[in-house]
């Protein structure tokens, strides 16, 4: 075990952990911050996402002993109100059925923006390509991606 101070959503919180341990379950068990999803556990379907120094990575790859001193943003982070460009244009357009996969698709693309205001659609298809929606969403998703790059650069 090993202690760690992490930068969770703005607010600092101390944990004792196995250098290895998953981001995820840092967040999920420890934290109580659920919003963050465990899918497949294998850095595949993206239900893990978080923000990491505003990149968007899989929690459940991600070693807790790399995290420390870096800030970590999950989906409870965006905003509290809802109010982030993200969070609204998920809204608008309705996009969750079961809901599941939408926070890890949120991120994704939050993490985009942060690196690029207008991104190109080669751009944002291979973001949006690695997040996996069983329900099948995918055209309120696309709908809602470009209602957030819409309201994120007005």
């Amino acid at each position: 075990m090993a202690a760690y101070q992490l930068s969770v959503n703005g607010k600092m919180y101390n944990v004792e952990a196995e250098p290895d341990t998953p981001l995820l379950w840092i967040l999920r068990e420890w934290l109580d911050l659920t919003g963050t999803k465990f899918g497949c556990g294998v850095n595949t379907c993206g239900a893990c996402n978080v923000l990491i120094d505003g990149r968007a990575l899989r929690s459940c790859q991600t070693p807790v002993r790399i995290c420390e001193g870096r800030s970590i943003t999950t989906i409870e982070g965006l905003s509290t109100d809802g109010s982030h460009p993200v969070q609204k244009a998920w809204e608008e357009m309705s996009v969750p059925q079961c809901g599941y996969c939408q926070p890890g698709q949120m991120i994704a693309l939050t993490g985009l923006l942060n690196q690029t205001k207008k991104p190109s659609k080669e751009q944002i298809a291979s973001v949006m390509s690695q997040q996996l929606c069983r329900c099948g969403t995918y055209h309120r998703i696309e709908q809602a991606v470009n209602r957030a790059i819409e309201l994120s650069n007005q």
